[in-house]
């Protein structure tokens, strides 16, 4: 089946379309009912008659964009109308969704003339917080848009326009620093003379490039004063008319350091290429084939070509996406009035700042594993990058602030913490905990300090002010790695086979003597394995937390601290504990990793450490010891365990949270059942800490919950440990490591 008919199978499966209108609001009772609609609503109405300002508070306009089109310039197809072009509209508010949370209506609109459509949209304004133009043909989009922005008090902004100068000019400026060339000195070429590339080269001009230094050429050739005299091009092309000879898009070429190709495929030869100064930059972005292909610019030359297209395929894909969800979201949030030029600058800088930074393993994974490292192949981040919400949106909110077309102020600092919010619950929680831990940064262990991820770790967390990382592990293979990585920081490094450290494997041997180690093992084990070094040095003081098990076994990776470390003065047992994260729900999730098959005072020191843990998120902890019995419905020797450990813990003094048990999972979440069918249960309401009655029954739950149920999983994090110790999983990525090194420091502060 080829792609044309995946497509049609894909937009015709049942619900047709892309979209789909959900309420936020509860909506099960007549009394929903009568808020939502009448007589309730009366309230919030005669509020926005009075001020209607307040609109953003009562409805969803401030996360509202109409996406408007009238289906003259449609993607490649053209004009072909405002019906056909529904699906482009649908497939645009996917992506604000997708990338930015934003909710859209998609208009489209049966009007050529500008008047017209200019009247409609204008018409519209009390229903959105923005409006985005989308394939509007050339000249008319330009003056659609200034009429719009004059006349409306939203952010108006057309995509096709300033999408991909923002997104190339962020290239731009990266494609130039790598090159040493600067902006205004360099003479840009441009394949095109269109709505984008005229809104492009306007864009490079803000950013500091000449506009005496640009050439624009149509399908005619160069643009010249000569031309323009002879009303041979329209007022728009005319800005960039050139007192210069006239000649066609080769001879433009000659000495360029950049060619701008927004045109048609294959117009560019090598030989072209080759006519351009050192080290030119390439952006060809005709879609779907460039004005030359990514080999053919590349091989055309010895030196450095640095080359964009518009291709996923290749390297540097100059794709809107980077910019119109983010820029959105910074003008929303600050009710800006306008999306005006030092916004869309500050979005451009933003990008080109964020391609600089250490790639997740989550976004390389996304493209094939490739290399990810800035560099001429890697100039603009990835659509998928995560980080682009929140780096481009603050910088637009701020840039908004700054300029006064902002009605509103935020924090720029508290705002990064409400856009991780929108990606999902667990950014939430881990920023609480990550924010506790840059108040004082501890000495964290990297006990596998060769790898590639713990190097990559231990940068963020020095970066981000987490922890003091110090990763052991052979110092000149440190070292290399981090250069290779493009690192700029200067690790800090044990190295186990090269330094005195007599004292840890005396220290070694005093602690296992008696349990079968020779003073000559415990001196190869020091030097050998860097789990026991690192347990020695947390055990010692010289480092307040450890982490290790990216590349071993959990219980082979469990077993040094647990002998050298060993768990709390009144602790027995160490267990393991997962936090999920839902839409509107955490949960933590014990044992799933450490206790095969506890008694109940096992279960009963898990749950207490388990409560601790969740208090270190700000969770307030309702426990529930689970089986598949409710409150003595079975009675057998599985069902007492959690049963009794329940009543132990009701009856122990120093448990200052509600706890009970046993009972069945649905029962512990599930308020109805909870307070309906069980109402004397000593919780009121569902439980958040889940305590399962083995380790088998608490790693299958964990496990389809997070595949089955979409929750997003932290974890496994050690509780009962005297010194905090956290053992990842094998195949954890960097910011699972970053993750747990912020827990097991907040962990070390709470041992203080």
């Amino acid at each position: 089946m080829g792609l044309d008919e995946d497509s049609l199978d894909y937009h015709r499966s049942d619900p047709p379309g892309k979209i789909e209108i959900s309420t936020t609001k509860p909506t099960n009772t007549q009394r929903d009912l009568s808020l939502a609609y009448s007589p309730g609503v009366a309230a919030p109405c005669e509020d926005i008659a009075a001020d209607e300002g307040k609109a953003y508070t009562y409805t969803a306009k401030g996360n509202l964009v109409g996406v408007v089109s009238n289906g003259t310039a449609v993607l490649g197809l053209g004009d072909i109308g405002a019906q056909a072009s529904k699906p482009v509209m649908e497939g645009k508010g996917v992506l604000f969704k997708r990338f930015a949370d934003i909710d859209v209506f998609d208009i489209e609109l049966d009007q050529h003339d500008p008047d017209d459509l200019v009247r409609t949209v204008r018409a519209m304004e009390p229903t959105f917080g923005g409006v985005n133009l989308e394939d509007i043909k050339a000249p008319e989009c330009f003056e659609i848009e200034e009429r719009l922005r004059e006349e409306m008090d939203i952010p108006v902004f057309h995509d096709d326009q300033h999408g991909t100068a923002i997104i190339s000019g962020a290239a731009l400026l990266n494609a130039a620093e790598i090159n040493g060339k600067e902006l205004e000195d360099m003479k840009i070429v441009f394949s095109g003379a269109g709505a984008s590339a005229i809104a492009t080269a306007r864009f490079y001009v803000s950013l500091g490039a000449r506009k005496e230094n640009i050439v624009m050429c149509d399908s005619s050739g160069i643009i010249t004063e000569n031309r323009a005299q002879h009303g041979d091009v329209n007022e728009f092309k005319d800005e960039f008319a050139r007192d210069i000879p006239e000649g066609d898009l080769a001879t433009a070429m000659e000495g360029a350091d950049v060619l701008v190709g927004l045109s048609v495929a294959d117009i560019v030869s090598q030989e072209m290429v080759r006519s351009m100064a050192a080290d030119p930059i390439i952006f060809a972005m005709a879609n779907p084939d460039p004005e030359i292909g990514y080999e053919e610019a590349k091989e055309a030359r010895d030196d450095t070509v640095i080359m964009a297209t518009g291709r996923s395929d290749y390297p540097n894909m100059v794709n809107n996406v980077l910019g119109f969800p983010f820029i959105f979201r910074g003008a929303l949030d600050v009710r800006a009035s306008d999306i005006n030029e030092e916004m869309k600058i500050a979005s451009a800088r933003a990008l080109a700042e964020l391609a600089k930074k250490d790639v997740p393993d989550a976004v390389v994974k996304a493209y094939g594993d490739q290399p990810l490292q800035f560099g001429p192949e890697y100039i603009i981040p990835k659509p998928l990058d995560p980080r682009v919400l929140f780096e481009v949106a603050p910088a637009v909110a701020e840039a908004a602030m700054e300029t006064g077309v902002a009605r509103s102020e935020l924090d720029t600092e508290e705002y990064v913490e409400t856009l991780e919010a929108r990606l999902g619950k667990s950014r939430e929680m881990m920023r609480v905990v990550l924010n506790k831990a840059k108040n004082d940064p501890k000495r964290v262990a990297l006990a596998e300090g060769t790898d590639e991820k713990m190097i990559r770790a231990a940068y963020q967390l020095r970066e981000q002010g987490i922890a003091e990382a110090v990763l052991i592990g052979d110092r000149e293979e440190i070292e290399v790695t981090a250069n290779d990585l493009g690192l700029d920081f200067d690790p800090e490094v044990v190295d186990p086979e090269n330094g005195d450290y007599e004292e840890y494997a005396d220290r070694l041997y005093e602690l296992r003597k008696r349990k079968g180690l020779t003073r000559s093992e415990a001196g190869e084990r020091i030097e050998k394995d860097t789990n026991y070094f690192g347990s020695v040095m947390v055990e010692r003081g010289d480092a307040d937390a450890m982490l290790t098990g990216l590349t071993h076994h959990y219980p082979s990776a469990l077993r040094p601290p647990l002998q050298v470390i060993g768990t709390a003065p009144d602790v027995n047992y160490a267990a393991g504990v997962y936090l999920l994260t839902f839409k509107n729900r955490v949960v933590f999730i014990a044992d799933a990793t450490v206790n095969q098959s506890p008694d109940e005072e096992v279960l009963a020191e898990v749950t207490k450490q388990t409560a601790k843990l969740a208090r270190r998120f700000n969770v307030e902890p309702r426990a529930a010891l689970l089986s598949y019995s409710n409150f003595g419905s079975v009675d057998n020797e599985g069902t007492r365990k959690p049963r009794d450990a329940a009543k132990m813990l009701r009856e122990d003094s120093a448990v200052d949270f509600p706890v009970d048990g046993e009972m069945q999972a649905d029962t512990a979440v599930v308020e109805e059942i909870l307070n309906g069918t069980y109402e004397f249960s000593d919780l009121e309401e569902p439980a958040n800490v889940l305590i399962f009655p083995n380790l088998e029954a608490g790693n299958i739950g964990y496990k389809l919950l997070q595949r089955l149920g979409g929750a997003e999983a932290i974890g496994p994090m050690l509780v009962g440990m005297e010194k905090p110790v956290h053992v990842l999983q094998r195949g954890d990525e960097v910011k699972d490591i970053v993750n747990l090194a912020g827990v097991a420091v907040v962990d070390a502060q709470q041992g203080e």
